[in-house]
């Protein structure tokens, strides 16, 4: 296996695929450290020939490289699972899958970007008040995507874990009120008691609140 990860440990995207790569029980995957701030690593030649958008995570497995934590994950699964439990190949399954993926892609991932580029790149040291009520809005709707224990039924799947490195996250900035979110709540703490989320989330995920700490006001 010559799987290598361009990763920050900060970074939830980077954080879901640990979590799949802990799943999945692979071993000996180089880790790549890359200093988007400082060195601007993602910016340089060598990054930029296998990955022009020049985004984290980045998986390189042999000779193919693929980018956006989504794609890496349905990948991994795909090529290395000893089954089809995490991405079902029903394609009813599937389909729901799909859809919370896109969701934390398209709602999710938007949302903490946006919430997160004026601390990182401004200066800013407090949390918009209008990228706080989509924080809550993306619990509001997770809330209701509940028919079953898990996000996309009753097993776990890539959707429960892509979408709890975005919740884990969001967490840290706007904690779930518990009141107003039992099924998330529920879900959420299910999620933290995994062998994959100890492992591989919580560590990055320490990271993160330690700079949200040292910024925010």
């Amino acid at each position: 296996m010559g799987l290598k990860l361009y990763k920050k440990d900060t970074s939830a995207p980077c954080r879901s695929v640990f979590m799949v790569i802990e799943a999945l029980h692979l071993r000996g995957v180089e880790l790549v450290d890359m200093d988007l701030l400082g060195k601007k690593d993602h910016l340089k030649d060598d990054f930029l020939k296998i990955n022009p958008q020049h985004t984290i995570p980045t998986l390189k497995d042999e000779d193919f490289v693929i980018w956006d934590s989504h794609a890496i994950i349905t990948y991994l699964v795909n090529k290395y699972a000893k089954d089809d439990s995490l991405y079902p190949k029903e394609p009813k399954k599937r389909a729901v899958v799909d859809q919370r993926l896109h969701f934390s892609n398209a709602i999710l991932f938007s949302t903490l970007r946006e919430t997160m580029i004026p601390l990182l790149y401004h200066g800013e040291k407090s949390f918009k008040q209008q990228n706080l009520d989509k924080i809550k809005s993306g619990y509001e709707f997770l809330e209701n995507f509940f028919n079953g224990q898990w996000l996309a039924g009753d097993s776990l799947t890539l959707a429960d874990i892509s979408t709890v490195a975005m919740i884990s996250t969001f967490n840290v900035i706007l904690p779930i009120d518990k009141a107003s979110y039992p099924n998330l709540t529920a879900w959420f703490e299910r999620c933290t008691k995994q062998d994959f989320y100890i492992k591989a989330n919580v560590p990055g995920l320490q990271y993160f609140q330690d700079y949200v700490k040292s910024v925010v006001n």
